[in-house]
């Protein structure tokens, strides 16, 4: 297995699509991708929740992933969410983005269907199995419905080679606390990563290894540097960074997040396009909200 540093902050990029049709727009995605590495994430994330994976054909993962790679040039490495409701179809996913130059999966709980932890045990097992580059499992039980116990990951750190990490978007605080203490001790390393943003600089300090970021859409440098002040132990200005991209949270309560993170792309100026319908509405009160956090933000120098 090629070593992959699975570490800071990495970009789950965002699907721009034309206004007029949905169709993946391309070039569009190349440019965000190079505001992506210019602003220094430390990877770039295709088709993940905020890139709409649930939404997109297995020909448009294909066309993102291939033009993602092409652009990235080996930058930073390239996660591809290769995770699907049924374990044939995740192994075919995995294995057509370790063929098309993946450097890492990443792989969403089954959702739909109640699982037993024994069930999520034996899928990321079995794709364990058909797979020869790292895996990064995924928590996000409120929107798959199933949670992955800190548990059943310690012991998938153990028993398989390629699972090397973990991204827990619950936004439970002490279930991220879990993964990390309950996979400290791996022989290799094991990479918690957070997916709430808001919890990235607490996930560095107690041990884990930085984010997968929806806001660094917008922001990547502050984004970023949250982990580069941390590991240069300014933790004043990590913390600084941190809370600067708090206020977007305040956004959330009138639509689903990676809609707003998408319109809010569109208002800094970039033509990404809406979400795909049906997941495109953001009522008045919750854009005239979204434009005033951004107005603050570029006063405040956000980027």
């Amino acid at each position: 297995m090629s070593s992959v540093p699975i570490r800071g902050i990495i970009t789950p990029i965002i699907t721009p699509m034309y206004p007029e049709n949905e169709l993946v727009n391309l070039s569009e995605l190349r440019r965000q991708i190079e505001r992506q590495i210019s602003g220094g994430v430390h990877g770039i994330f295709s088709f993940g929740t905020n890139g709409e994976g649930y939404i997109l054909s297995l020909k448009e993962k294909e066309e993102v992933l291939e033009t993602t790679i092409d652009q990235v040039k080996g930058r930073v490495p390239v996660y591809a969410g290769t995770g699907c409701i049924s374990t044939k179809d995740t192994v075919y996913m995995s294995r057509r983005a370790q063929e098309m130059g993946a450097d890492v999966l990443s792989i969403i709980t089954p959702s739909f269907a109640v699982a037993s932890q024994k069930e999520l045990y034996d899928h990321y097992c079995e794709v364990g199995r058909h797979v020869d580059i790292p895996i990064v499992l995924y928590n996000i039980p409120s929107r798959t419905g199933n949670k992955l116990l800190p548990e059943t990951v310690a012991q998938l750190a153990r028993d398989v080679d390629v699972i090397v990490g973990v991204k827990d978007s619950s936004g439970d605080l002490d279930n991220l606390k879990a993964y990390i203490r309950q996979t400290r001790e791996q022989e290799n390393g094991f990479a918690v990563l957070a997916g709430n943003d808001s919890l990235i600089l607490t996930c560095l300090k107690e041990g884990g290894a930085g984010g997968i970021a929806g806001r660094a859409n917008l922001y990547p440098k502050t984004l970023a540097s949250i982990y580069s002040y941390f590991m240069a132990g300014n933790l004043d200005k990590a913390q600084e960074c941190q809370d600067a991209v708090a206020a977007l949270q305040r956004v959330f309560q009138y639509g689903n997040p990676n809609t707003i993170i998408k319109k809010a792309v569109n208002l800094l100026g970039y033509p990404v396009g809406e979400c795909r319908r049906p997941f495109h509405y953001l009522c008045e009160e919750g854009i005239e909200e979204l434009k005033k956090i951004l107005e603050a933000n570029q006063a405040r120098g956000l980027c």
